[in-house]
């Protein structure tokens, strides 16, 4: 039998992508959302919103900030109650809360802490915080029975997701594998028409998508993009 769990969505604001990054003539408005996991263990936090930037950062994305307590809150939990934090990389729009959180475990992949020092990546005071306690990760690793951390590579060479066995079926917080939901779907067909033996071209897709899809997930979650991922139903 599976563990109790549930995944709640959490809305942390949202900020304006300028157009010179969104590969077309307009700005683009993207949501900050992390989620809260519910396990008979305890509470996992994935993400945590957009931290204080420097001036240059805010007048170039405009950030609107909801508090991460408050978002908390909305779910019956405080920040004393998480358990464990989970970045799926460390740009400030998603461990912009971690100085909350001192002195609770933070996951992260061992070569995104290591990017993140170096400078010039993300905003150094959310990084080494007083209190920060980091346990650094070198690919794969199931955190508790059923939750699983998975390198999902790309958008950062340290992207990790977060797979989540349910009672009902297993949901991937995907972070910012793939920017929108509507990109993973095409990613997964493109795997699907490569299994079929489709005549090339194909598009190419990311090879860690294969390690997801051995978990057979029912929901894909992302962290700036409130479309959710879910796969075909088929009849019989």
């Amino acid at each position: 039998m599976e563990r109790n769990a549930a995944v709640h969505r959490l809305d942390l604001g949202y900020f304006v992508r300028p157009a010179s990054e969104t590969g077309g003539p307009q700005p683009r408005v993207e949501p900050v959302l992390a989620y809260l996991v519910r396990r008979d263990e305890g509470l996992i936090l994935f993400d945590t919103g957009v931290g204080s930037a420097d001036p240059e950062a805010e007048a170039h994305y405009r950030p609107q900030r909801r508090p991460l307590e408050g978002a908390l809150a909305a779910v019956g939990v405080t920040l004393a109650d998480v358990s464990l934090v989970v970045n799926c990389h460390l740009h400030f729009d998603h461990c912009g809360g971690n100085p909350l959180l001192a002195r609770k475990p933070i996951l992260v992949q061992a070569v995104e802490l290591a990017t993140a020092r170096q400078g010039d990546y993300t905003i150094d005071e959310l990084i080494d915080f007083p209190g920060a306690t980091y346990e650094e990760i070198g690919g794969e690793a199931e955190v508790w029975p059923g939750v699983w951390i998975i390198p999902t590579p790309g958008h950062t060479d340290g992207h990790q997701s977060l797979v989540v066995r349910e009672s009902d079926g297993t949901v991937v917080l995907a972070g910012q594998a793939h920017d929108f939901a509507s990109h993973f779907a095409s990613d997964h067909l493109a795997r699907q028409a490569t299994l079929q033996g489709l005549e090339q071209p194909l598009p190419t897709y990311q090879r860690w998508l294969e390690r997801l899809t051995d978990f057979d997930p029912r929901r894909v979650l992302f962290a700036h993009d409130c479309s959710v991922w879910e796969p075909p139903r088929r009849s019989g």
